[in-house]
């Protein structure tokens, strides 16, 4: 077959493009649906990412608030007033759009519209900008545009909530029904993955509660031993009652530290680094511990002194020192006390009385103002006694825990050597300690003054005594001095090259443990302050802890990983002591012991009681018997029951092993070897002879 010209071809093919062209215009395809077709695709799994970024109705409206108490200002200084305005609200977010309605003067009306580029950023000045002041007569009160209308459906007619069912959060104090009052204690394990609770029962302690993970740091008890504090990375939970359930949670990331009030009815928290809100001031807040509601919170501008805020004894007040100020808040309220705080040049530290609404306050020399040590009053602000000092250097306070006494321990410089303009240059450290009488009347000081450096300082929690290491290594002393109405301080006794650094008295008084914590490795003396004998000298070694139980019969010596490498653990000792239990354990943490509530019985009853104690020993030393009889027949029985499985299991494979006697002469070409001496053909005997000793006697 012959091939086509290149014309014919080239005109065949332009026929034939004309002909597909007309027949695609003449039938035009379709792209509907066939008739009773459901989509069952939606739109948001086709364009989902598209949907994401259509526009909202509500978006404009959302990212507008209204700041309220702005100065009224006139042209001549709006630029100004802008200037600072987008200076504070800058911080949120960028601003898009801003309008400052005026008059017919020119003047701003003391209110303005500012538009975020996105409604978080909005939602983040109402929540950090409200309330914020901007000077003596300016406050700015920031809501979103949307919170008029919701403000505008509010019923004429009042409905009267409806009442919430009460939850009843159990017996948080459960434990102090016990029969036998035995104390609980709370210990973090494997490097603080796994937290346990113990009751201390004797002869072994029980396991009431164990959880992994159930605190990311550490773990705390409120002071009445209601509460378990643990930390998140959001928040803090706390939990109670006999299953430890969760009782309330504050969420607020990045918490580190955290203060409960006295009565444990508000909880402070405070946050250092919260990298969610790079923005926020507020660091520091106090909640409402029942309902788990924020009271108010606070910049963290001032000493980084964790407390930050100190409270009363009865949770009225709390106050926090400042530059040349100290500022005291009442509750409820949680505002000023009187609106204003106590101006006060060069306080440098204060604290309140453990059980009396008194704080104590000092302030350091100036030029020839000397140091003063002063009693406040509060609600009053009366000035109770004052202390001038001279030639001071430091200032520590320590209250006795019944409020008896305050000791202000005073480092001060001995001599002067010489004054510059503006400068007094001084040489030479001695220190005293200024005893203040709190019961007696006009509220006497006495004096004790130490010629050496001190290294610790402890009042008796019940009782008229306290203790202060002094020295220089080696030569460390202990002294015990006695405090008695209407006479200065007497030494009491005085234990001299002892290896200690800290003091531990028992919470009810007379038995005090001298410990060497740290580089001086553990060393422990128990001493009775009744006739100052000492009970015991041990060591744990490299015990970085001490802790009594709350009742002063039990002492725990801690080693924490935190502070060593190896042989983590504790033990309990007895109040005299006497070592009871040791706990070894790896990565071990930390121990701490739930606090007990008060006595209800008056002081005169708790003393009748030690003075008739002979009276109750006999049936408490018949319990302990009776318990460590029943300790004693339990453990016969678990070893019984060990050796009666023992025996079972070694007649089994006695018998698997007669059975097995004919294979393993086969396989041994009939050579018994199940003893030693029935083959004796390959066995070779060797002597071997030592000389021991040599002993010459000389009889004459």
């Amino acid at each position: 077959m012959a091939k086509k010209k290149d014309g014919e071809k080239s005109l065949h093919n332009s026929e034939g493009n004309k002909q597909d062209k007309s027949e695609s215009n003449d039938e035009e395809p379709n792209f509907s649906d066939p008739e009773g077709f459901v989509d069952n695709i939606s739109d948001e799994e086709l364009l989902g990412d598209l949907l994401k970024q259509k526009p909202r109705e509500t978006d404009g409206v959302e990212s507008v608030i209204v700041v309220d108490g702005v100065p009224q200002v006139g042209p001549e200084r709006l630029e100004k007033l802008t200037t600072v305005i987008n200076k504070i609200f800058s911080k949120f977010g960028t601003i898009v759009n801003e309008y400052y309605p005026t008059n017919e003067n020119g003047q701003t009306k003391g209110y303005i519209f500012l538009e975020y580029s996105s409604p978080k950023h909005a939602q983040e000045a109402v929540k950090l900008a409200n309330n914020h002041k901007l000077d003596r007569q300016h406050t700015f009160l920031v809501n979103l545009f949307t919170d008029f209308k919701k403000h505008e459906d509010v019923p004429d007619e009042w409905e009267p909530p409806q009442p919430q069912p009460y939850v009843d959060q159990g017996n948080l104090h459960y434990y102090m029904l016990d029969p036998d009052a035995y104390d609980q204690y709370c210990t973090v394990t494997g490097g603080g993955s796994t937290v346990q609770i113990w009751q201390n029962t004797s002869p072994d302690p029980t396991n009431l509660e164990e959880r992994a993970r159930w605190s990311e740091t550490y773990v705390r008890w409120s002071p009445l031993g209601s509460y378990l504090a643990t930390f998140h990375k959001k928040g803090v939970a706390l939990w109670g009652g006999p299953k430890f359930n969760q009782k309330m949670r504050f969420t607020y990331p990045g918490v580190q530290f955290i203060d409960f009030s006295p009565c444990e009815k508000y909880l402070v928290t405070y946050s250092p680094h919260a990298d969610d809100h790079p923005n926020d001031t507020k660091r520091l807040i106090i909640w409402d511990v029942r309902t788990g509601i924020e009271k108010r919170n606070f910049s963290s501008d001032g000493p980084a002194i964790w407390p930050i805020f100190r409270w009363s004894q009865d949770d009225r007040f709390f106050a926090r020192i400042g530059t040349d100020v100290l500022s005291v808040y009442e509750t409820p309220s949680f505002g000023l006390l009187d609106k204003k705080s106590v101006k006060i040049p060069g306080i440098r530290d204060f604290s309140w009385s453990p059980t009396d609404n008194v704080l104590a306050y000092w302030v350091a020399e100036d030029k020839d103002v000397p140091a003063r040590v002063t009693l406040l009053e509060i609600p009053s602000r009366i000035e109770i006694r004052a202390k001038n000092l001279f030639s001071v250097a430091d200032c520590k306070m320590h209250w006795q825990k019944s409020g008896d006494y305050l000791c202000v321990n005073v480092n001060r410089y001995s001599k002067i050597i010489r004054k510059e303009k503006n400068e007094v240059k001084y040489s030479g450290m001695y220190y005293n300690f200024e005893i203040f009488h709190m019961r007696e009347k006009q509220i006497p000081v006495d004096s004790v003054e130490i010629k050496e450096a001190i290294h610790a300082f402890a009042w008796e929690p019940v009782g008229f005594k306290f203790a202060i290491i002094h020295g220089e290594g080696p030569n460390i002393s202990v002294s015990f001095y006695g405090v008695t109405t209407g006479q200065t301080p007497t030494l009491l006794r005085r234990f001299e090259k002892k290896a200690c650094n800290s003091l531990f008295w028992s919470p009810s008084g007379q038995f005090i443990v001298l410990a060497g914590l740290h580089n001086l490795q553990g060393t422990l003396e128990f001493v009775d302050t009744n006739d100052f004998s000492i009970m015991n000298s041990t060591e744990h070694f490299s015990c970085s802890d001490v802790e009594w139980d709350p009742t002063g019969r039990y002492v725990v010596t801690v080693v924490s990983c935190w502070k060593a490498k190896v042989d983590t653990g504790f033990w309990i000792w007895s109040f005299q002591g006497k070592i009871l239990k040791r706990f070894n354990s790896e990565s071990f943490c930390a121990l701490q012991w739930r606090p007990r509530l008060q006595s209800l019985l008056s002081q005169k009853q708790q003393q009748e009681i030690r003075k008739n104690l002979k009276k109750y020993s006999a049936q408490f030393e018949s319990k302990d018997r009776m318990r460590l009889s029943r300790a004693s027949k339990e453990l016969i029985e678990k070893r019984a029951k060990l050796m009666k499985e023992f025996q079972e299991y070694r007649a089994k494979r006695l018998e698997q092993w007669h059975k097995e006697k004919t294979r393993r002469l086969e396989l041994r070409n009939n050579i018994d070897t199940d003893e030693l001496d029935s083959d004796t053909k390959n066995v070779e005997e060797e002597v071997v002879e030592f000389f021991i000793k040599e002993e010459v006697t000389v009889i004459s």
